[in-house]
């Protein structure tokens, strides 16, 4: 059974810890039709643009969850 040598201090154990706290936002880009910001190569939430190209039809998405 593996035992330690020695105690490992709470600041070193820390330390060890910390470079997971250490994450990048996602990189977010203003949508060109409607200037809203949202994920790369994602279509646009509020406008339903990908590419400069309609993809969701907002008008539809309402009328299909009443269904």
């Amino acid at each position: 059974m593996a035992v330690p040598k020695s105690k490992v201090s709470k600041s070193r154990r820390d330390k060890r810890r910390a470079s997971n706290s250490r994450l990048d936002a996602p990189n977010m880009v203003k949508c060109p039709n409607c200037g809203e910001y949202n994920l790369n190569h994602r279509v646009c939430r509020s406008c339903g643009h990908y590419d400069g190209v309609e993809v969701v039809a907002k008008g539809d998405e309402k009328s299909a969850k009443k269904n």
